[in-house]
C-alpha cells in the first residue's frame, strides 16, 4: 500500500474540517454572540497506528477504507455540556457531509468514565481522480472532558492499555471530578456569557480607527 496516497484524502479532509469548523466560531465572534467552539483540532491517524488496529481487527487493506472510521479526526471542545448538543445539531444542520453514526458517551458514558459525543460522518473530497467519499469521526467535548481524555490517552500508550487498577480507579473518580465540574460551571453559564460579552465589546471599542 503506497501510505502517502492512501492518507492524502484524509489529510485533505482534517484540513477542510478545521477549516470550516473554526469559520463558524468566528462568525459567534463576529456577532458578539457566545460561541459554543472553544478550539478545533485535528490530526490524521499515524500509519503505525492505523496497521496496529488493523492487525488487532483483522483487517484486510481492502477493506481499511470502511472499517477504519477513524483515519481522519476532528476535535471540538467547548466550555459548557449543553455546547456539545449545540454543537452536534448544528452539524446536523449542514450540507456539505452526510452524518453515518453517533455514539453519546457524554449522557452514557465509558465503564473507564470517558465521556465525550462521537459523529461519524463521509464526507466528499475532490481529488484529481474525481470526487471520492472519505470517512471521518469529529468528536466534540467540554474543556474538562478533553482534559481527563488526553491524560488517559497517555496512560493507555504508557501501560500498552493495561492501566493498573489503582490508577484506573483514581482516572474514575478524577472523571467523575472533570463532570462535576462541568455540571457546576453550567449553573453559573449565564453569568460567565455576559462577561465574556461585555469584555468583547471593550476590546472591540479599543480597536484602532
Amino acid at each position: 500500500m503506497d501510505w502517502e496516497v492512501f492518507l492524502a484524502p484524509y489529510t485533505q479532509v482534517v484540513d477542510e474540517l478545521k477549516v470550516k469548523l473554526k469559520g463558524m466560531r468566528a462568525q459567534f465572534e463576529y456577532e458578539l454572540e457566545h460561541s459554543p467552539i472553544e478550539f478545533v483540532t485535528g490530526r490524521v491517524k499515524p500509519r503505525t497506528s492505523i496497521i496496529e488496529k488493523m492487525k488487532r481487527r483483522g483487517i484486510t487493506p481492502a477493506d481499511v477504507e470502511k472499517e477504519l472510521q477513524d483515519i481522519a479526526g476532528v476535535r471540538v471542545v467547548c466550555q459548557f455540556v449543553d455546547d456539545i448538543y449545540v454543537i452536534a445539531n448544528m452539524l446536523h444542520n449542514r450540507h456539505d457531509f452526510e452524518i453515518i453514526e453517533e455514539k453519546d458517551y457524554v449522557s452514557d458514558k465509558k465503564d473507564s468514565g470517558y465521556r465525550s459525543y462521537h459523529i461519524i460522518i463521509s464526507y466528499p473530497v475532490e481529488t484529481i481522480h474525481g470526487k471520492k467519499k472519505v470517512l471521518a469521526e469529529i468528536q466534540i467535548r467540554t474543556l474538562a472532558m478533553n482534559f481527563w481524555a488526553t491524560n488517559e490517552h497517555s496512560l493507555n500508550y504508557k501501560y500498552s492499555g493495561q492501566i493498573p487498577g489503582e490508577v484506573k480507579a483514581r482516572l474514575k473518580r478524577a472523571a467523575e471530578a472533570a463532570f462535576r465540574l462541568d455540571e457546576e460551571m453550567s449553573k453559573i453559564k449565564n453569568e460567565i456569557q455576559d462577561a465574556k460579552k461585555a469584555f468583547n465589546r471593550k476590546e472591540q471599542g479599543n480597536q484602532p480607527e
